[in-house]
């Protein structure tokens, strides 16, 4: 399982996103981050918007609950996702 921060807004994770893939789905676990396949290229924030897209579908939560805190222009990025707990992300992945 992965390492989540729990704050007093939510949970705190690291994810790595692969760009350019064939398809959108959660890849598993790889070292301490989650890892994304998402198909948007890294140009222009793109990936960033499609990753937090993914998350909020795959969460089933508002895309403005997410947000990414580090890692911006990098595929591993930190992030922060407000309104739930350890256990609603431990029973997606």
């Amino acid at each position: 399982m992965i390492p989540v921060g729990e704050t007093t807004d939510g949970i705190v994770l690291n994810i790595r996103v692969i760009p350019r893939s064939s398809r959108c789905e959660l890849a598993g676990i790889q070292g301490d981050a989650l890892k994304l396949r998402i198909t948007a290229p890294p140009v222009e924030g793109a990936a960033n918007k499609e990753c937090v897209r993914f998350l909020s579908g795959m969460l089933g939560i508002k895309k403005s609950q997410i947000k990414i805190i580090a890692g911006h222009k990098s595929k591993n990025k930190k992030v922060s996702i407000s309104g739930i707990t350890r256990k609603d992300i431990e029973s997606v992945v």
